[in-house]
Order: C-alpha cells, then sequence, then structure tokens
C-alpha cells in the first residue's frame, strides 16, 4: 500500500468540493476577499494537484470592502452527467456584522471545467455553503444552511433543502431537515449524495475551529426524514472527544485542540469515489505553529480513504474517526507525490497562475508584463490599509520554513509612493520591506511599515539609502518569525531579523467582532503604493518562493 502526506493542497485551499469527471478529479475551494474567487484544483491520482483556473474572471463578483473574513465562500463543484455540464454554486458573504450573515448564493455553469463559465444565477440568500445535488431522474435539489438570527432560537439555524429549477433559477419550498446529527452543532456545509436507494447527507459541524468534524445521515426520501450515523458522533474529525455544543452559532473551541495530532480542525467533507469503486473524503484542516494556537497557513486541503460498511454506512477505512496527516493511495497505483510550492517567475510574457489580488481584480491598467518587457510593472495605488485598491500581487503561503525573494526597480519623488515585499493576511494586517523617498537626503530609501491589527508601525531606526533605485529583496519566514534582508551589489545584508509574525494567522487577526478572527490564510506579495499623485510605478525583475 502507498501511503501520501497530508495536505494535498497546502496554504490557502478551505473548503474542498472534490468531483472525478472520467479519469480526472478536481477539486473548488474558497478564496475569501481575493481575486480571482474560487481556486480550481486538478489531478489524476488524488495526490498531485495543480492550479489550472479560477471560475469567476469576470468581475461577476465585487470583493471591494470586504470585511476579514467574509467574501467567497465554500464554492461546490458538481456534474451533471445527463447534460454533461459542470456546475458550480457559491455564497457571496456580503456582511457578518451583528451576526446577520449576509449572503447572496448563485450558481454558474459551464461545458468545460475551463470555462467559460455563464453569468452567475441568483438563487437565494437565505443562508450560507450552498450545494447542488443532481439526481438521476433528472431533477436537481439545492441544499443549505438557513442562517439563524431569532432570539431563542437554536443557531445557527437548519439545514434546508429544496428543489430548483436551474434553468429558470427559480427555487421551490424549503424543507427544514435537522440542526445537525450529533451534540457538535453548528451544522453547515451540507452536501447530498446517492447510493444503494439513500440519499445520504454529509454536514460540517462543530464550528470552523478545532471542534470542527465531518456528520452524515441517510434517507429513503430526499427530504427526510433523515437518521444520523448510528455512532451518534462525527465520522471524520481532529479531536474525536465528545464536544456537546448545541446552539453555539460558531465558536473556535479552543478546549478541542488534540495535542497529539499535528492535524487540527478537521472538517466540512466532500466524497468522491474512484473509478475502481474506491471513496475517498477531501476535507479542510490546519497546522498550527508549535506551542501556539496560531494557524498562519490557514485552512488547506487533506484527504482520507473511506469505506461502506455491511449495513451501508460510511466510515474511514482504518475504523477510526481521526482525520490523519497520511492517507492510503488507490489500490494498485504506484505514483510519487511531487511538492510542487515553489515559484521561480521571471515574468517573460503570461506570470504564473498563482498570483491572487485581495479586493479588487487584476487589470493590466495596474499590473502587466507588456511595458517592458521580462519585467512585471506595478502602478501604484491605496495604502496597503485600503480594502479597495491594493496593488498587491500575491501568493499563498504554503510551509512554516521559505524564502520571498524578488529584485525591484522604482524611483519615487514623494514619502506616499513605496514598492517591495511582503507578508500579507488582510488590510489590517501585513508586513511590508519597501522602497520609499526620504526628503532628508532627497533620494531612495529602504525601510519597513507593518501593519498589525489595523495598527500602523514604522521601524526609524531601519533606513538605508539605495542610491541607484534597484534593490534585491529578501524575506526569510520560520515558525511565525521573519528576517529581512536586502542586496545593492554585494552579498545580502540583514536588515532587521525575529520580526514576530506570528499573528499573520486565522487567530491573530481582528477580524469581524463575533469571529476568532479569519479563516483565510497568509500570503506573500509584491506591491507598490502611490498616495501621491498616482503616476509612479515598480519593475519586478523576479519572483521566487523557496521552500525548505
Amino acid at each position: 500500500m502507498n501511503y501520501f502526506k497530508n495536505p494535498i493542497i497546502p496554504g490557502m485551499a478551505p473548503d474542498p468540493s472534490i468531483i472525478r469527471v472520467d479519469d480526472t478529479y478536481y477539486i473548488a475551494t474558497s478564496t475569501f476577499h481575493w481575486n480571482p474567487p474560487i481556486q480550481i484544483f486538478e489531478s489524476k491520482d488524488l495526490v498531485n494537484w495543480e492550479l489550472i483556473d479560477y471560475a469567476l474572471k469576470k468581475e461577476e463578483v465585487n470583493l471591494r470592502g470586504s470585511n476579514t473574513p467574509a467574501g467567497v465562500w465554500a464554492p461546490h463543484l458538481s456534474y451533471d452527467a445527463k447534460t454533461k455540464r459542470y456546475w458550480i454554486i457559491y455564497s457571496h458573504m456580503l456582511n457578518m456584522a451583528g451576526r446577520e450573515f449576509n449572503a447572496d448564493n448563485y450558481a454558474i455553469y459551464s461545458d468545460s471545467i475551463h470555462g467559460p463559465w455563464s453569468e452567475p444565477i441568483f438563487l437565494t440568500s437565505i443562508g450560507f455553503d450552498p450545494s447542488l445535488f443532481h439526481d438521476k431522474d433528472g431533477k436537481t435539489y439545492l441544499s443549505i444552511l438557513e442562517w439563524e438570527t431569532r432570539q431563542g432560537y437554536q443557531a445557527p439555524g437548519h439545514i434546508v433543502i429544496a428543489e430548483v429549477d436551474l434553468k429558470q433559477g427559480t427555487v421551490g419550498d424549503w424543507h427544514r431537515i435537522c440542526h445537525g446529527f450529533t451534540t457538535r452543532g453548528c451544522a453547515e456545509a451540507p452536501q447530498l449524495y446517492k447510493r444503494n436507494g439513500y440519499y445520504y447527507l454529509v454536514i460540517a459541524a462543530g464550528g470552523t475551529g478545532y471542534g470542527h468534524g465531518v456528520e452524515i445521515g441517510r434517507a429513503k426520501n430526499i427530504f427526510g426524514p433523515y437518521e444520523p450515523h448510528p455512532s451518534g458522533e462525527p465520522i471524520l474529525t481532529s479531536s474525536p472527544r465528545h464536544l456537546f455544543s448545541l446552539g453555539d452559532p460558531d465558536a473556535g473551541h479552543f478546549e478541542m485542540f488534540n495535542p497529539n495530532s499535528l492535524m487540527q480542525k478537521a472538517g466540512h467533507g466532500s466524497l468522491v469515489e474512484t473509478p475502481s469503486g474506491e471513496w475517498y473524503m477531501a476535507h479542510l484542516m490546519s497546522r498550527p505553529l508549535q506551542g501556539a494556537l496560531l494557524n498562519p497557513l490557514g485552512r488547506e486541503t487533506a484527504l482520507q480513504k473511506m469505506v461502506w460498511t455491511q449495513d451501508d454506512w460510511l466510515v474511514m477505512a482504518d475504523g477510526s474517526t481521526l482525520a490523519k496527516m497520511e492517507f492510503e493511495g488507490i489500490t494498485g497505483v504506484e505514483l510519487k507525490q511531487k511538492p510542487n510550492q515553489d515559484i521561480e517567475e521571471h515574468f517573460n510574457g503570461a506570470y504564473d497562475l498563482r498570483f491572487m489580488t485581495p479586493y479588487r481584480p487584476q487589470k493590466s491598467m495596474w499590473v502587466n508584463t507588456n511595458e517592458r518587457a521580462g519585467y512585471l510593472r506595478i502602478y501604484g495605488e491605496n495604502s496597503f490599509f485600503s480594502q479597495n485598491n491594493p496593488a498587491i500581487m500575491a501568493t499563498r503561503a504554503t510551509s512554516f520554513d521559505y524564502q520571498i525573494e524578488t529584485k525591484v526597480e522604482f524611483s519615487p519623488d514623494h514619502y506616499s509612493e513605496t514598492a517591495g515585499a511582503g507578508l500579507y493576511y488582510d488590510s489590517n494586517n501585513w508586513l511590508y520591506i519597501h522602497l520609499t523617498y526620504s526628503e532628508e537626503i532627497s533620494g531612495t530609501i529602504l525601510t519597513v511599515l507593518q501593519a498589525k491589527l489595523g495598527n500602523r508601525i514604522e521601524y526609524p531606526h531601519h533606513r538605508i539609502s539605495i542610491p541607484n533605485n534597484i534593490a534585491g529583496l529578501k524575506i526569510d519566514y520560520q515558525l511565525g518569525k521573519a528576517k529581512l534582508s536586502y542586496k545593492l551589489d554585494g552579498d545580502w545584508m540583514v536588515l532587521i531579523e525575529q520580526v514576530d509574525v506570528s499573528y499573520l494567522s486565522d487567530e491573530g487577526v481582528n477580524g469581524e467582532p463575533g469571529e476568532i478572527g479569519g479563516f483565510t490564510g497568509l500570503f506573500n506579495f509584491i506591491g507598490s503604493v502611490d498616495a501621491y499623485q498616482r503616476d509612479s510605478y515598480a519593475d519586478f525583475e523576479y519572483y521566487k518562493i523557496k521552500n525548505n
């Protein structure tokens, strides 16, 4: 038997929705305030995954002003074998203030996983985490969490199901199914499957924190009643001990941290069957910094092998409920797990697909490789505190030990013009080594700026003259600490080290009131600011990420 390491998709890749079409597997994941929305990954073997596209590339979603951790949530990917059409249904979380959680839910379709995708079809605002189920009789059903806002009612609400007419964009009568199948509460992310005459309802439970898990129930009728798994517990979790939290709308459940597991927060599962009849569950997971309940890499995608019992219940293949850092591969398939998270981009034409932008779409008017061959030109715009037009090009952090390296050419003439590289979580939380203009020396300097919980932190004792306006920049990230270095003509020189950036993590940032922080993840970036005349730009010669 071949065993492979989790996560299969490291870094920000939460809420995985997995399908197989013929001999190819696909996973769609959440992207929150990042553009382009909805990552789509592809694999031939369930082990090695590659980002192949994004679903929303035509500004179908306006993410400007999205507070952490709102934005695009929990895309569900499905394939209708009758029409040979791919579908994605997703939530656009617009507001989380007052625990109202206002989300609009849309579906898009395409004849190819690569698109083009249709214009979004609005379906409902009843809640979030929707999914589509295409039954063999041609009917389609929408399941979702109905978000509860009333005092005195069990939060976060019911799992509900309705028949949906995707051609007309109409939803039938809602049927309230359950509040979940165990005492963990916080049921969400319902997904339907059919096997041997049963409809199976798979849901996430326990909140997307340390008490997270996957629950299952079944019924002969799609609208129920559903009987819970006979164990009364989640079928997959990283914290198997019993948890009673009915009525808790969501929580980090730090008391459910499992000190015996590298993997935490396992939950939000999605099922796929191989051509040979083996079953797997893709699910989200997190890896905290050692000795701290902080998760810089956000929620990642993992895989576990599952089996069906003789009485038609789904369980983990090893007989436990504990999600693990290794999983058993497809029987008889010999292959190697190929790490593919390093990046070396020299901007010769189209740039790496993994570049994402917070809040705003990527457009050639502010970022392009056309104006200077072999360089990425970024025109400076808003401060990085902005949720509107920050000029940032970023990639997901995927390990606890890595280097970012770039070389930038920049000629500022005002202190409000900057360009450089950094670490970024959201508009309130980042670290930035950059070139800017100094009136004291009437020239370019290198310095550092930091945002922590919305507070601006300058480094006035770390300023270096850059006489020719060109500098190599490097950030060494290791276990929540950062070392910032620069290079002019000779060797790398350290500007500052042991900067505590552990707060750039899901639990370390200041998300919406009532939330534990965020649940997106750390990014690495290059970018530029021009809060002066909007006439400056920076040319980046290369961008490298090396994971150790």
